[in-house]
């Protein structure tokens, strides 16, 4: 059976109160978005508490359902057939055709679950309940009622059309991009920050990314894995523009001027600076990171803290108590996992020191960046005003 109507179902957009518009037209927007790029004539509408997706004519059904999974906010995806012929006996006949095109092995047990949007329906949901069970159990005598744990569900919703579906497919949760504001994302090579952006995006925040490239030590293939990465994230997120920020002048001065065993530390003040800078110009309210307490020294309780005290804005940390293992499922899921693990070095493990601090003390951090004061101000102006800018769809 070609589906040629799916009702989108969603979960934490239903508990918002009169601006509830306002997450279902942003749901809609995203979904559009996302089923641009599936073969085929779509249509997306919305009537009281449900949001529909409509095919006209012929489409890629795995296609669909694969771009509906990305797009934050929908609970369920339910295929469905959608009539406008409301009378209970026409009802009858399509709730035994559905069932007989939908399974063509019937050796199932059900449960009939009618619901009418429409109280002047002249059948109750119970009475709709029995005679469609009746129904079906004299048209198919190899199915078996099972009100408590039936291996299929038939849904049977009257509202403006009649809606009827068994199918109910996971989709990813949370809210639409677009409904909780703009953050920037600290984006590396690495398996974290990919999975971080995902995250945050998934809680409706809009996602813009800088990466931090330092040529000649680390090549333009490392460049466009970043960029690899931030087109993966972007499927879900919507499109991220990403900043790509010349950062081996500062490096190199870092280096030359700064004790070796505070290296990172520092680095990573700088890079926090100048990402809060970008997130000002471009409207984002917070900072992204892929850190996690403890994975390696730059990402112990001090040293987040040391690099906090240079941020005026909050940073979101979504992974920051997810072990590896966590993280990686969710990079896997994501699909960023085999393009994280690419052996091309960042700018952060090139310039590492062989025995970095791990309990830093702010006072000493700021007297060593002193040594800095002379160009420092400089070289990061010149950073960001000379940043390269991709759109990554």
């Amino acid at each position: 059976m070609l589906y040629q109507s799916f009702l989108i179902k969603y979960a934490e957009i239903g508990t918002k109160g009169k601006n509830r518009y306002l997450f279902e037209d942003a749901l809609m927007k995203q979904i559009r978005h996302a089923i641009r790029e599936v073969d085929g004539d779509f249509s997306v509408a919305k009537e009281t508490g449900r949001i529909y997706v409509r095919a006209k004519g012929d489409y890629d059904y795995e296609d669909l359902i694969n771009a509906l999974k990305r797009v934050f906010g929908i609970a369920w995806i339910c295929p469905m057939f959608q009539t406008e012929n409301r009378d209970f006996e026409n009802l009858k006949k399509e709730v035994v055709d559905y069932i007989g095109q939908v399974y063509p092995d019937r050796r199932l047990t059900f449960k009939v679950d009618s619901r009418r949007a429409d109280k002047k329906y002249p059948l109750t949901s119970e009475e709709m309940n029995r005679e469609l069970g009746e129904v079906l159990l004299n048209a198919y005598p190899e199915m078996k009622v099972d009100v408590h744990h039936p291996q299929i569900m038939v849904r049977v919703e009257v509202r403006t059309m009649v809606n009827i579906y068994s199918q109910m497919i996971p989709g990813p949760g949370g809210m639409p991009v677009g409904t909780n504001g703009k953050a920037m994302l600290l984006l590396s090579g690495g398996i974290d920050s990919p999975v971080a952006g995902y995250m945050i995006a998934k809680r409706g925040v809009r996602i813009e990314a800088v990466y931090f490239h330092a040529p000649p030590y680390t090549s333009e293939r490392a460049k466009q894995k970043v960029v690899d990465l931030a087109t993966l994230v972007a499927r879900y997120s919507g499109p991220i523009r990403l900043h790509i920020v010349n950062f081996t002048d500062i490096q190199l001065y870092i280096y030359e001027q700064c004790p070796h065993e505070e290296l990172t530390i520092i680095m990573r003040r700088y890079m926090m600076r100048i990402a809060q800078s970008i997130a000002q110009e471009t409207e984002c309210l917070a900072l992204i990171t892929g850190e996690s307490i403890g994975q390696v020294a730059s990402q112990t309780v001090q040293s987040l803290a040391a690099t906090n005290q240079v941020c005026d804005m909050p940073v979101f940390r979504p992974v920051i108590g997810f072990d590896k293992q966590e993280i990686v499922d969710i990079a896997e899921k994501i699909n960023t996992y085999e393009t994280s693990i690419q052996p091309y070095e960042d700018c952060c493990t090139i310039f590492v020191a062989k025995h970095p601090v791990t309990k830093p003390n702010v006072k000493v951090i700021r007297h060593s960046e002193e040594k800095l004061a002379e160009k420092i101000g400089l070289m990061v102006k010149t950073a960001i005003e000379g940043r390269e800018t991709v759109m990554c769809w």
